[in-house]
């Protein structure tokens, strides 16, 4: 195979003065893991890890600043930031961590999560053999531009092949993550994973019951977080897995639903939770649209005036089965509530012939101004998962019509500078018809001249309106109202055309 040429100026200046400071003390430094990889894919690595021969007490005096608080030998060495600024925006001071951690041999991994013993080794073979897949095998000398790769990782990822390091039995058994790892890593990489890999994930997939939700929630938001999220989740369901992660979901597969959708209710939520992905939308929403029909199953009944089944009430049993899913896979109380009510409310709008504004009104009451446009978006991952070709059909502009003009201020004498109390202390009146007339005539003056709505110009322009007599205030009273009015109706007007709906 044609060796690969990793982009070096891809490393950063910290990453580098670190190598360099280790190799000066008489050391070797490599990069290793996921970020040479990543160089290798032409991506851009999150994180970077050196391993050396140098133990901690070695590494430490080499530094100006460090800190060694693990049992694992990794040091942290602390890098002020390279634009010379001394805070962030956060007032904290501006620093980068690079860790530095010891080849290392690992004993036997009794809890089936850490190794039971570390032993610190001069050579890296020792270290890249500990290590979980081929591709995270490998070692570059930044300064020589070489790789030390013994488990033909590079091969690997030319193929685009997941493979264990050694037998998979093996390294499965140390950390029983590794198996939702691999179908992580091969579905953010579009990998596929070698038959024996595979098989072997099979096998031992019950270890994944001894691992914590946290763990397992932190490896299935980078799936979900993934440019194909959905090929990761039909993985991990073919692969006996998802069980783990939400054994819900699988209660979908094969149940067919209405005519409306093209796909089962397993496979309409993944297409809707892939839909938000290839929008680039946030985990919240991918999250929501992965869950929006999870009570389906546990609600459907046969229908009494056709041959499909119903669902009624699918949206609050669904909800209930969210908030506790996503609490037992220990997600943050925020997003727990957040992605709950969007589950809770996303079947609200149905039909356009029948709801109101006032009803638009109480949905935005219900789930919050900050989530009603949320709403609407997860309703697109809906339309969209059933497998129709309109992704923003008259329906869904006529929603989204319908609550800006609940969500607008409407246009009225609320709108001016002044009030009827404050046009009442200007002329020193009492409260009647005329102060009415006077908001009124106001606003026709303000309609035709917004610079006047100042409150002291309001205050002069009030001055001289109290001066006419009744019919002539009454005159430009109904010109005001005519003029409201028809603001009114071109602000509505607007919104409609804005979406092409009536």
């Amino acid at each position: 195979m044609k060796p690969i040429s990793p982009n070096t100026n891809q490393i950063p200046e910290q990453v580098l003065n670190v190598l360099s400071s280790l190799k000066r003390g008489g050391f070797e430094a490599f990069i290793v893991g996921g970020c040479v990889r990543d160089l290798i894919l032409k991506r851009t690595p999150k994180d970077w890890d050196i391993t050396t021969n140098a133990i901690p007490e070695e590494i430490i005096p080499l530094f100006d600043r460090t800190f060694y608080e693990n049992n694992f030998g990794t040091v942290g060495v602390v890098i002020p930031a390279l634009d010379g600024s001394q805070m962030n925006e956060g007032g904290e001071e501006a620093i980068s961590i690079v860790e530095v951690t010891p080849y290392r041999l690992e004993s036997d991994y009794s809890d089936g999560r850490h190794p039971d013993k570390v032993r610190f080794s001069k050579n890296i073979l020792d270290d890249l053999k500990r290590r979980d897949f081929t591709i995270n095998a490998i070692a570059f000398d930044a300064d020589k531009g070489q790789f030390i790769d013994p488990y033909k990782g590079q091969e690997d990822i030319s193929k685009g092949v997941l493979r264990t390091v050694g037998m998979a039995d093996e390294r499965f058994g140390e950390d029983g993550l590794r198996i939702l790892r691999a179908i992580r890593l091969a579905t953010e990489l579009g990998f596929m994973i070698n038959q024996e890999t595979e098989n072997s994930i099979i096998k031992n997939k019950e270890i994944l019951s001894k691992i914590s939700r946290e763990r397992i929630r932190d490896e299935f938001i980078k799936i979900l977080m993934a440019k194909q999220p959905m090929l990761g989740i039909a993985m991990a369901q073919r692969l006996g897995i998802l069980k783990y992660i939400i054994p819900e979901l699988e209660q979908g597969l094969h149940m067919k639903q209405t005519q409306a959708h093209a796909y089962d209710v397993f496979e309409h939520l993944l297409r809707s939770m892939q839909c938000a992905a290839d929008k680039n939308w946030p985990l919240d929403m991918r999250v929501a649209a992965l869950l929006h029909d999870i009570g389906k199953p546990k609600t459907k009944r046969p229908s009494t005036k056709t041959d499909e089944a119903t669902f009624y009430g699918h949206e609050v049993v669904g909800a209930r089965m969210t908030e506790k899913i996503l609490t037992e896979l220990k997600f943050p109380r925020k997003t727990i509530e957040k992605v709950t009510k969007l589950v809770r409310w996303h079947m609200f709008f149905s039909d356009t012939e029948q709801i109101t504004i006032s009803a638009v009104r109480r949905m935005i009451v219900n789930v919050g101004p900050e989530l009603i446009w949320e709403l609407m978006d997860l309703r697109v991952c809906d339309r969209v998962g059933t497998g129709r070709p309109k992704e923003n059909p008259y329906r869904l502009r006529k929603y989204k019509a319908l609550i800006e003009q609940a969500m607008r201020d409407p246009i009225s004498v609320g709108m001016l500078k002044i009030d009827g109390k404050g046009i009442m202390e200007t002329l020193h009146m009492q409260p009647g018809p005329r102060i009415g007339h006077i908001l009124h005539a106001l606003f026709e003056e303000v309609i035709e001249n917004p610079e006047l709505n100042k409150k002291e110009k309001l205050e002069e322009k009030a001055l001289d309106l109290n001066k006419l007599d009744d019919k002539d205030l009454e005159k430009k009273a109904l010109a005001g109202r005519k003029a409201l009015n028809t603001a009114e109706e071109a602000s509505v007007s607007s919104i409609l055309d804005k979406y092409n709906v009536k």
